[in-house]
């Protein structure tokens, strides 16, 4: 067995390529599978390099040591075969990929020859046997082995990205077929090769995200997977609404806005896994004020170990970007007088304690002091105490508004009344409740930006922002799909597409009540705060691998298409005095089987046929439903289950 990698590095040792950068090469290991898979291999290195340099050794060390470089020739003679193998696949990898290979393998039996005992330099006159004398050339050997296996794992792992790119173009070009469609029938052909594609997508940017060492490129792949899978249904409802009423505007506003922030999810997951960006551009994220606060504490608290490092202005300078921020704060209309004075009292304290420390830096300085003073010591203590508080009483405002937000929505009145005034055709209605609804969504907006402030981790911040934008982008379409149906209050499919946009929006408010409990967590130091980013759903249903995954993800996007056909196929039947239509439309809430005995008599063969058919479409719609709640949103997964079987016991019994 491998000894565990050996923190001490020997001398003339390469640092170890787990880190951020490798050595020699400059190659960035950006993910944990590169790291993982090194872990091995630099554990044996290390207790080759490491090993106690006595001058004479048993018998049993000398071949315990030829065994582990023996054991490090042959790892690595089957790793340069697979390596080899991928160059012969790709073909601009080629050339890379042979030299990087060659290297290892010539790195691997330099290792195997310096520890075989059989090779062992002459003894001395003394008689006392040694192995590999030549420790330079072992620490040569192991820095180039190091060194070309990283640059193999790198190599290969760009294989990965291609795929990630490739899967990503298809899914753009079937997106604009999309975008053109003018028939049902044509849509319904492409939408299930976008759902493929999709399904695909999904599965290699998820295990992408998994294996990310970042944390923040974890929450922007975590954020913009989480826009494409709950744009992929808006985007189902909205083209549908769209074909159903081609001149109504709101319908295709509402189809515009999803193609539109769908391409730009997938614009963000290709930035995260080529670290590119439009011309050339850095990703920044707008700075908190929890950032700043810790920027100006640890400057002040490095004073003690240097009085001459920083300029005076500097100190007052920072806290002074600080309390700009925090008119986010209190010049909202949503800030209570009394949290508004508190934070205003506070950022005059900080003021007051940053002055005072820089005139007793000032006075350390006149007088030479090698280190900070007392009267220095004592007002760094209170001026990170006096920053502390603010943040302290800005965490309280953002955190409380944020929990009062969500419990005066709990009810989503304003999502309902728009439901019920589209229905009845209300469009004086729908403006109203519109407004109320903007009303909300700028307090949500607003409320996202406050808990961005005090996050406390930059991936919060992250999802804070991912948070954000979602209230501000939702909100309108939802307004837009409730003008479509205020205009067709008789169009299921436009009642189906409101109810969409109305459950993504109950589910980012979900979302924010997670995110709530991480940020109060982080602050109360209960944990480190990455893990929420990672991954938004904190529920999983079932664990399944990948190939089952991706088959019930085909299936549930199949019974999905199912559903809008026969959902489109409805609609045509406008006679509602039809009897075979009136009692299928019924079966939605029906008991039981026995119900339809009860309320239907029926001697001709034909129309019972006709209404078990009518049964089990109806059925299927709502399986097609469970199984897509199942797959996307297995915090309902329980509920669904039961529905689910449910429904399958009614097709049953309607086909006996």
């Amino acid at each position: 067995n491998a000894a565990q990698p050996n923190t001490k590095r020997s001398a003339g040792m390469a640092s170890s390529p787990c880190s951020s950068v490798n050595f020699d090469s400059g190659l960035e290991i950006k993910t944990r599978s590169v790291e993982q898979t090194l872990i091995p291999l630099v554990s044996q290195i290390t207790t080759l390099i490491n090993h106690k340099d006595k001058p004479k050794k048993s018998e049993r060390t000398q071949q315990a040591i030829q065994r582990v470089g023996q054991a490090v020739s042959v790892a690595v003679g089957r790793f340069v075969a697979v390596g080899e193998a991928i160059a012969v696949e790709n073909e601009e990898l080629k050339e890379e990929m042979g030299m990087a290979c060659f290297e290892a393998r010539r790195a691997g039996d330099a290792i195997a020859q310096l520890t075989d005992v059989g090779t062992a330099v002459t003894p001395p006159v003394d008689g006392r046997t040694t192995v590999f004398s030549d420790r330079t050339g072992m620490v040569k050997a192991a820095r180039m082995l190091l060194s070309s296996v990283t640059k193999v794992l790198v190599l290969a792992d760009r294989i990965v990205i291609k795929q990630i790119i490739t899967s990503r173009n298809k899914v753009l070009v079937t997106l604009e077929q999309l975008e053109r469609v003018s028939t049902f029938q044509e849509f319904v052909q492409i939408f299930s090769q976008f759902g493929n594609q999709m399904v695909e997508f999904a599965h290699l940017t998820g295990d992408r995200q998994n294996d990310l060492k970042d944390e923040n490129k974890k929450a922007r792949m975590a954020a913009a997977r989480a826009v494409l899978e709950k744009c992929t249904m808006m985007l189902l409802t909205a083209s549908k609404t769209c074909l159903r009423h081609p001149d109504c505007e709101s319908a295709r506003i509402n189809k515009d806005a999803v193609f539109h922030r769908m391409r730009f999810a997938l614009e963000q997951v290709m930035e995260i896994v080529t670290d590119a960006r439009p011309c050339g551009e850095t990703k920044v994220l707008p700075l908190s004020i929890y950032t700043g606060i810790k920027d100006f504490k640890s400057n002040v608290e490095g004073l003690r170990e240097g009085l001459y490092l920083l300029p005076h202005q500097a100190l007052s300078g920072q806290l002074e970007a600080v309390v700009e921020r925090t008119e986010d704060f209190t010049d909202s209309a949503y800030t209570s007088h009394e949290h508004r004075e508190g934070i205003l009292q506070l950022c005059q304290l900080a003021r007051q304690d940053t002055d005072q420390l820089i005139t007793d830096w000032m006075e350390a300085q006149s007088l030479n002091a090698k280190e900070a003073t007392e009267e220095m010591e004592l007002s760094i203590l209170k001026t990170c105490q006096s920053v502390y508080e603010l943040r302290r009483e800005l965490h309280k405002v953002a955190v409380g508004r944020a929990a009062d937000l969500l419990k005066l929505h709990a009810e989503h009145l304003p999502l309902r009344a728009l439901k019920a005034s589209g229905g009845e055709g209300n469009l004086e209605a729908v403006a109203e409740y519109a407004r109320t609804l903007g009303e909300q969504k700028e307090q949500l907006v607003e409320t996202c930006r406050l808990l961005c402030h005090v996050s406390g981790t930059e991936p919060l911040e992250i999802t804070c922002i991912h948070a954000e934008e979602t209230f501000h982008v939702i909100g309108p379409q939802i307004i837009s799909a409730a003008q479509t149906l205020a205009l067709h209050p008789s169009s299921k499919i436009a009642k189906e597409n409101l109810d969409v946009f109305c459950e993504a929006w109950e589910s980012q408010l979900c979302d924010m009540a997670v995110l709530l409990r991480e940020i109060n967590d982080v602050f109360e130091g209960r944990r480190g705060g990455a893990k929420h980013s990672a991954n938004l759903k904190t529920v999983k249903a079932v664990k399944l691998d990948a190939e089952e995954q991706s088959t019930i993800a085909k299936l549930g996007l199949e019974l999905r298409l199912l559903t809008s056909d026969m959902d489109t196929e409805v609609e045509k039947w406008e006679d509602q005095e039809h009897d075979i239509v009136r009692q299928g439309q019924s079966l939605s809430s029906m008991p039981g089987i026995d119900h339809l005995c009860m309320d239907i008599e029926v001697e001709d063969t034909c129309a019972i046929t006709n209404l078990v058919d009518m049964m089990c479409i109806v059925n299927i719609h709502y399986m097609a439903k469970s199984m897509w709640i199942w797959l996307f949103q297995p915090d309902r997964s329980d509920r669904c289950i039961k529905s689910k079987w449910s429904v399958l016991n009614y097709c049953n019994l309607a086909l006996s």
